[in-house]
């Protein structure tokens, strides 16, 4: 029997094309659907015919998180964070990623890994062999395929060159991993808790925290505070002017400026009092521009930045974008330098009949293209090349300007270099020197290719030693020194790069988190200006401890872990050694937050005093704004639209939970009063009801402001029908109202006092008291159809029998249940005598009832056919 093979790929595009090139000359290739594809065809491996099976991740199985008991941000303290265990879930259930490779890896011999050639894939890689249940142990053979890129050649030279899966490295993400999820999150809790509520105008709901993030704001914080507190000053500079054989020429003082008018206007006096320019030397010199080295993954987002106009999340999003489907290589590295062995001429062919590059590509292999200049060896990745030809119209438009300079850059590394002769000369007036300079380009090499980075050119007189010419005026240019400009996301890019903030890969998601979390704004030219929020949380941390927003700790962790990538560090005692520090900047951190208040108190405006941000916008993914005073509103900026709330109640963000329908965030609101009921609302339904007939059903009006939840009242979650929500009425409905058409719907935020009430009329029925959680389940009563709820009692006070507290009943049929209910402005529920009894009397005539008296199989499904 032919010994099976698994190979499990980063995304299902790359596994389609290793299974194609590995495939080449087999007719059948089958391919089938399960969480992801899987292609299968018959080749050789390690010498005998085998069947093949190629599949793919997409991207990380699992994610890093705290246990449930940490979950709580009220209930458990920050400082325990540190010590707090972790663990390992799947970053997306609903696509059963684990359970795929688990199964397509049963009868496989052989797990060949193709994640993507960095520390993160290698991660991946002990992810998936943890899935497979790969071991060597069990006889079972591990190998790693080591690729730069999706072409069949190179795919084929990696399937010959199989080595072992590197545990250093990904062990090398487990502990950034840790190390960033326990400072952040417990940081990020802290200030969220001390600073939500107080102040109204923050614009933004969760002030976080992240060692990368931070020191990331701390630069342009940094340059702000450079540009407010910078003193401009006059200065003064005298600018000679001459004609000569048509040139006119303004000449450059030696001494540059001055900062003294009246010193000015004497040198400028004595000039014109001269009057006769001699030229004192002229000299000319070879200069060269050097032709740039291998792109790596930082200048192509520098370049993206500040040329093509992409900020570093979206250029990187189109580089890998263009690596997936085989156009560059692999687009995240570090390295500048050309391996030996690198196939110049076989790359080049490839563009050799590109309708944009053909003609210099064919003229390079014509005269003889260059070897790169030596740059930086790594030793992850070669700098990024072209693979295949493209076109705009194959790519589109954004895709393909990064193709495009993908191209001219490696084009660009192969050509001369620009070669160009300055001139200089040097004249003299009234006892003062002055100069000017000229350049003329003999080779343009490169900048032919690159024409951005092309030599000026200027022309000068011919003239001789002891020339004098006779001056045409002299101006006293009059002007203010200039502060630095806010710094440009290619410029932070550079500083993150030489300070070791991030890698290559994360660069991009530090900026873009920076620009979501409203702590900078990028303006025009791409140029990132803090927020009045991102200015004072720097300020605050230098008052309290510098080190925490400056890159020297983020730096030295990332050596650490470098260190324990090469196996030279022990990955539990870096984490350890890390979160120990850290823990103790967080003590003295929480000891001092009141400087960090103090400003706060001084940029932003009380609650009382102004709206305040409350939610995300679905459409635009910005905060909206919560005007309490009447009527109540949500207003969001951006859109520039109204969104009505509840009236007369309080709102809140209900655990920053998304409506499946229009991904606005979900709200609760509290009635007022201590028997008023509480309910989610997602705002988007509440002003336009997604289900015909919702809003008519409910009896509010949306022109008037009289309705019961406030004007333009329509569909809170307690009316809707969406299937599979866990807070719709299909998911939170228990049984039928016994004094109205309605559902009864359990209150979800009504702990201890726990109750149901329904979603039409004032029917309230109070559950058992001081009991620790009660939720609803999926199962109906097999009597009467109710939802089954399920009920964990107090440890102190349950009813259970040898302390026993978790409990699921019906609450109409179960005696115990039933026994602890007390209704409150509604007709109580009967019950029958006699064994566990079934209920009756109206309550449960009604529990069977739909609207119009019809007979319906669930009590909640009333709204079945909307």
């Amino acid at each position: 029997m032919a010994p099976k093979v698994l190979m499990v790929a980063e995304k299902p595009s790359i596994a389609f094309s290793i299974a194609t090139a590995l495939s080449a000359g087999q007719v059948l290739m089958s391919s089938r659907r399960g969480s992801t594809e899987v292609h299968e065809f018959e080749a050789m491996f390690q010498g005998q015919k085998a069947h093949y099976k190629v599949t793919s991740v997409i991207g990380h199985v699992f994610s890093v998180d705290f246990p449930a008991a940490y979950q709580d941000w009220t209930a458990t303290d920050p400082l325990t964070l540190f010590q707090a265990p972790v663990l390992k879930t799947e970053s997306n259930p609903k696509a059963h990623i684990r359970k795929h490779l688990n199964q397509e890896a049963r009868g496989c011999g052989n797990l060949v890994l193709w994640l993507d050639c960095d520390r993160e894939g290698e991660n991946i890689c002990f992810e998936v062999i943890d899935c497979t249940g790969f071991h060597p142990t069990n006889g079972r053979q591990i190998f790693r395929a080591r690729f730069s890129s999706v072409t069949e050649k190179d795919i084929k030279k990696a399937m010959n060159n199989l080595v072992a899966p590197n545990r250093d490295e990904a062990l090398a993400v487990d502990a950034r991993q840790e190390i960033d999820l326990k400072v952040g999150v417990a940081f990020t809790r802290f200030q969220t808790s001390y600073f939500q509520g107080k102040y109204g105008n923050l614009d933004s709901r969760v002030i976080s925290y992240g060692p990368c993030q931070t020191p990331t704001l701390g630069f342009c914080v940094q340059r702000y505070l450079q540009i407010n507190t910078f003193k401009p000053e006059k200065f003064w500079a005298v600018h000679p002017y001459i004609v000569h054989n048509g040139y006119e020429l303004k000449l450059e003082w030696e001494r540059n400026r001055l900062f003294d008018a009246d010193v000015a206007e004497m040198f400028r006096a004595l000039i014109v009092d001269d009057g006769l320019v001699e030229v004192t030397s002229i000299s000319e010199k070879q200069e060269t521009k050097v032709r740039p080295s291998g792109l790596n993954t930082v200048n192509l987002l520098k370049v993206a930045s500040s040329s093509l106009g992409f900020g570093p999340q979206l250029a990187m999003q189109l580089a890998e974008r263009l690596y997936t489907q085989g156009f560059i290589s692999y687009p995240r590295t570090e390295s500048t330098a050309y391996p030996s062995s690198f196939d110049f001429r076989g790359a080049l062919d490839v563009l050799r009949n590109n309708p944009v590059f053909g003609y210099d590509v064919q003229k390079l292999l014509a005269d003889g293209y260059v070897k790169p200049r030596s740059g930086t060896d790594v030793g992850d990745h070669p700098p990024i090349t072209p693979m295949r030809s493209a076109s705009e119209d194959m790519l589109g438009y954004d895709a393909w300007r990064v193709y495009q300079y993908v191209c001219q850059h490696f084009l660009g590394t192969l050509s001369p270099d620009c070669k160009f002769i300055r001139t200089k000369i040097d004249f003299s007036v009234g006892g003062e020197f002055f100069y000017c300079t000229g350049q003329n380009v003999t080779v343009k090499g490169f900048t032919s290719l690159m024409p951005w980075l092309a030599i000026s050119e200027k022309s000068l007189p011919r003239l001789t030693n002891g020339d004098k010419i006779e001056l045409s005026k002299v101006e006293l240019y009059e002007g203010n020194t200039a502060p630095p400009d806010y710094l440009s996301e290619s410029e932070l890019i550079s500083l993150m790069e030489k300070n070791g903030i991030g890698t290559d890969a994360s660069i991009p998601v530090h900026i873009n988190n920076i620009s979501e979390r409203n702590y900078v704004q990028v303006q025009a030219g791409r140029r990132l200006i803090p927020t009045a929020l991102g200015v004072s949380l720097i300020r605050g941390y230098q008052c309290i401890d510098p080190d925490l927003c400056l890159p020297d700790i983020r730096s030295f962790i990332e050596q650490q872990i470098t260190l324990v990538s090469k196996g030279q560090a022990n990955h539990s005692l870096v984490v350890q050694h890390v979160l120990a520090q850290f823990q103790q900047k967080f003590s003295y951190f929480v000891k001092k937050i009141e400087n960090m208040d103090s400003l706060f108190e001084a940029q932003f405006s009380p609650l009382s005093d102004s709206g305040r941000m409350l939610s995300k916008c679905g459409k635009c993914l910005r905060y909206m704004k919560y005007i309490s005073s009447l009527p109540s509103r949500l207003f969001c900026g951006t859109c520039e639209e109204v969104y009505y709330v509840p009236q007369k109640g309080t709102i809140k963000l209900y655990k920053e939970i998304t409506c499946p329908l229009d991904n606005f965030e979900l709200l609760i609101f509290s009635m007022a009063g201590p028997e008023g009921k509480s309910f989610p609302l997602c705002p988007y339904c509440y002003n336009n009801p997604p289900f015909e007939g919702i809003d008519t059903l409910f009896g509010a009006s949306k022109a008037g402001s009289t309705g019961k939840l406030g004007k333009g009242a329509g569909m809170p979650c307690f009316m809707c029908p969406h299937p599979t929500c866990r807070h719709s009425l299909i998911a939170q409905g228990v049984c039928a109202c016994p004094e109205c058409s309605g559902t009864l719907v359990l209150d979800p935020v009504s702990a201890p006092k726990w109750r149901l009430y329904c979603n039409m009329c004032n029917c309230l029925v109070f559950l058992p008291e001081g009991a620790h959680r009660i939720t609803t389940t999926r199962e109906k009563c097999p009597e009467c159809e109710s939802t089954i709820l399920e009920v964990d009692f107090n440890k102190k006070t349950t009813p259970l029998e040898d302390g026993a507290t978790l409990y699921i009943g019906c609450i109409l049929c179960d005696e115990l249940l039933h026994s602890m209910i007390e209704m409150k402005h509604g007709k109580s529920f009967f019950k029958r005598t006699g064994g566990r009894g079934r209920g009756r009397g109206r309550g449960r005539g009604h529990s069977l009832r739909g609207r119009g008296g019809r007979k319906q199989q669930d009590p909640k499904m009333s709204f079945r056919d909307f």
